[in-house]
């Protein structure tokens, strides 16, 4: 640009990113005026912000685009989801395209007073579940702790194995009008949100790796590494087996609860899979029973213990406060630390601060009142248009139907008339909060940059050397415009938190250094649940790849449905053996036309390729830990292909061949990709299973005594074999071959014989469960139907024998699953004697 040109804007002589900077800022400050992380008050851009903005802003906005793209698409293909309260489903998660910067002296000063208040807690949490002397001493009420249902008394009076009742703390932060951060809330039960920061941080820092670079922000794999190796130090032996106690893959943040576990080497845990034995927790693995030394916990403390807590819970392990009695486990965060969560003790940490601490909170909380003292009920009554009623112990205003807070000025005469009344009924049920306004961020809509209100999560760890601070949280963002704390709610989007650095921050990763790395060879022991999963992903995959084939037989332009009599009698065949699979209703044979596609994407019927790889994307989501991303992207690239609705036969055949070959992906990344341990072997268990069973059913339908070329031509379709049986026999089908083919050879991967051969090879490596060393029952139905296979003939291979093959081939799956996953009093087992770990 030569001198004196100007961009359009009135700016001249200014770099790109200058000018669109400046831009940004005219447009930005026209906006409604609320207190800003972006803005000074004179209006000009934060320098941390300026910063960003000049690099961001230099580069094009195609460029932009493209970044903003990378990102989606990564969160897309690793399934980064979560589950909102109330959903039956998964949602995508949103993540900001900008991160939030905050200044390393600003965070230096934030990071003091985190620190701060979890010492605070783990001080009081101490004396509530010991010594009990504040509340004798009169700085506690009693009700104000006893009317949490958080308040555990089966573990007063147990000192916490590990030594500390938090592991982990998080506090809800904000920053007020007058700059200062405020806590909003405190997090001790299982403060979630870090491991999508983690992923947040991941997504972003690909996006903008430069930019990252350039703004040099702290890593935050240093404080999982000192958080995994407190856990560890805190367990009674040097190589303790830890694992993340998950309510299930219907949780809310189970997608978080995985990633933890495989970013910190853990076993994902749920209460099933976990006994107590000997004063001990164990996990009920494919091997026996394993004693487990830690549970980072993600299941609500009143759940963990349907014999002591909640009868009702299935979510914990019968016996584990008398564990922890017994010093038998460590549990992190420990049991009934969930009390601190409940604003009626907001009140109080100030004077608790001074007595315990000697010295003033340094970061102030956001202003409480609890009503179940007479002085501070009759402030909030006196000033009810001004403050926010909230529930004094759990989310949610009791008597009102609103998950958040309530604002009496915006109650109509009848509804305000009703909270005064209860509040003055029951004012221990009830806290007023003053109404804060949160400063805002920029976030990025549709080239332009707007403000925000949000809410910043801080993770603090107990470690040996204090307190360690994540360098950065987890952002929660507001889609509103409006900064008042009580209409934030959840938040709709979330943001990756940079603190930024004048200086150049060192590399850091969670691997270990090379001179401590001890070698293993397997990856450590294999939960029944997890195994179970497996065991069921490979028959659900290899279920929908029989009923593909199917369609695709049935549906492709020589198919049996034209042509002679004899042909329609095979589709007739097919379509008998889709509605017994569940594919297909009897009615719709009735519709030929209707045939092909509800077989293929029907998601009322159980048998359709649909329903069966739907069921194989649920059973995947709860191995999230162990299975690749690739793997992962696979699953649900299929099932998202079958379930947009196709229009003609063309549609449904050209669906059906690509979701055949992404079956396929899928087994070439198991076979290619997987460590040969016991996941894998059960992965291909499933399979071989059922495509045993599956091939023998089709040998039924189409080799019979008196089956013709027509029949026999579907079925070396179905099984894969065309070119093997050209290639050997250069003559149209005949019945002895093909069934040989189909059903005899070892050396066909598509023939129940070699399914049943690895089989064998699989059952043979698994570990033994008994002590007396005679044959398992598995490996005795596989070894009997491997004999019967290697003894017998094709031109004696009646129907009646291949209904016994099947029936056969049914009761050895079923006998797999009752010897390695069983359920209820049946899964104590021994530790192995023999085999896999």
């Amino acid at each position: 640009m030569g001198e004196g040109a100007t961009d359009g804007t009135g700016e001249t002589g200014r770099a790109p990113g200058q000018r669109r900077l400046a831009q940004w800022v005219r447009d930005y400050s026209r906006l409604p005026g609320i207190p800003d992380e972006f803005l000074r008050p004179d209006g000009a851009p934060c320098a941390v912000w300026s910063r960003f903005f000049d690099a961001f802003g230099a580069l094009a906005p195609d460029e932009i685009e493209r970044r903003f793209g990378m990102a989606d698409r990564h969160l897309r293909e690793a399934g980064v989801t979560y589950r909102a309260p109330g959903d039956s489903a998964d949602r995508p998660w949103s993540l900001s395209h900008l991160p939030l910067l905050i200044d390393e002296a600003d965070w230096q000063q934030l990071s003091a007073g985190i620190k701060q208040r979890a010492e605070l807690l783990e001080l009081v949490l101490r004396d509530i579940y010991g010594e009990g002397r504040l509340v004798a001493e009169g700085a506690l009420p009693a009700a104000a702790i006893a009317g949490s249902p958080e308040y555990l008394r089966p573990v007063c009076g147990v000192p916490p194995p590990g030594g500390r009742y938090l592991s982990i703390y998080a506090a809800d932060v904000g920053r007020g009008p007058d700059g200062r951060w405020w806590v909003l809330g405190d997090r001790t039960q299982a403060p979630s949100g870090a491991g999508y920061a983690l992923e947040n941080r991941l997504v972003l820092s690909r996006a903008f790796s430069d930019l990252y670079k350039s703004m040099n922000v702290p890593r935050v794999a240093p404080f999982f590494e000192a958080f995994r190796d407190s856990l560890r130090a805190s367990a009674d032996r040097d190589e303790p087996r830890i694992g993340v106690l998950t309510p299930g893959s219907f949780s809310e943040t189970y997608f978080e609860h995985a990633t933890l576990a495989r970013y910190l080497g853990f076993l994902l845990v749920e209460g099933d899979d976990l006994a107590v034995s000997d004063n001990r927790v164990h996990i009920r693995t494919v091997a026996g029973l394993k004693r487990l030394d830690v549970l980072l916990r993600r299941v609500d403390s009143n759940s963990l213990d349907p014999l002591e807590l909640d009868a009702s819970s299935h979510l914990g392990v019968p016996g584990l406060i008398d564990v922890l009695r017994k010093d038998g486990v460590v549990v992190a965060n420990m049991p009934g630390s969930g009390v601190l969560e409940a604003r009626a003790l907001l009140g109080f940490l100030p004077a608790l601060s001074r007595r315990l601490l000697r010295e003033e909170l340094k970061m102030p909380h956001i202003a409480t009142w609890w009503c179940g003292q007479r002085g501070a009920r009759d402030e909030v009554l006196s000033r009810l248009d001004e403050v926010a009623i909230e529930g004094a112990y759990r989310r949610g205003v009791p008597g009102f139907e609103s998950r958040g807070p309530v604002l009496a000025s915006e109650l109509d005469a009848s509804g305000r008339q009703r909270l005064v009344d209860a509040i003055t009924a029951r004012g221990m049920d009830y806290v007023g909060q003053e109404v804060v306004r949160l400063s805002t961020m920029p976030v990025w809509e549709h080239g332009q940059i707007t403000p925000r209100p949000f809410v910043l999560r801080v993770f603090a760890a107990a470690t040996a050397d204090g307190w360690t601070i994540m360098p950065g949280g987890f952002c929660r963002i507001a889609e509103r415009a409006d900064a008042r704390a009580v209409s934030m709610g959840d938040g709709a989007r979330a943001a990756d938190v940079w603190v930024v650095s004048e200086q150049q921050v060192p590399a850091a990763t969670l691997l270990p250094a090379t001179d401590k790395v001890r070698i293993r060879r397997i990856a450590g022991v294999l939960p029944s649940r997890a195994a179970d999963n497996l065991f069921w992903l490979g028959r659900y995959l290899e279920r929908a790849e029989a009923t593909l084939r199917l369609v695709r037989a049935l549906g492709s332009p020589s198919g049996p449905n034209k042509g002679t009599s004899a042909t329609m009698q095979s589709a007739e065949r097919i379509q008998r053996l889709l509605v017994a699979w569940g594919a297909i209703s009897q009615t719709s044979r009735a519709a030929p036309g209707r045939i092909v596609a509800e077989a293929l994407q029907s998601a009322e019927r159980f048998g359709s390729a649909l329903s069966l790889v739907r069921a194989a994307q649920r059973t995947a989501t709860s191995l999230r830990e162990r299975l690749s991303p690739d793997a992962w992207q696979v699953i649900t690239e299929m099932a998202e292909r079958l379930a947009y609705e196709v229009e003609d036969d063309d549609s449904v055949l050209s669906a059906a061949e690509l979701t055949l070959q992404e079956l396929a992906s899928f087994a070439g990344l198991a076979q290619e990709n997987m460590n040969r341990a016991a996941g894998w072997r059960f992965l291909d268990i499933g399979r071989r299973a059922e495509r045993a069973i599956n091939t023998t059913r089709f040998a039924r339908q189409f080799a019979f005594d008196e089956a013709g070329d027509e029949d026999l031509d579907i079925l070396l379709t179905l099984v894969d074999c065309q070119i093997t049986y050209r290639s050997r026999y250069l003559l149209a089908p005949v019945l002895a071959p093909v069934r040989d083919l189909a059903v005899l050879d070892t050396y066909n991967p598509r023939s129940v014989a070699f399914q049943v051969a690895t089989l064998n090879e699989h059952i043979a490596a698994l570990p033994s469960l008994r002590e007396y060393g005679m044959i398992e029952k598995p490996q005795r139905l596989a070894v009997a139907v491997q004999a019967m296979l290697a003894t017998a003939e094709a031109e004696k291979l009646e129907v009646k024998t291949l209904f016994s093959l099947e029936q056969d081939l049914l009761k050895l799956a079923d006998a797999i699953g009752q010897h390695y996953f069983p359920h209820g009093p049946n899964a104590s087992r021994p530790e192995k004697l023999t085999g896999l770990a």
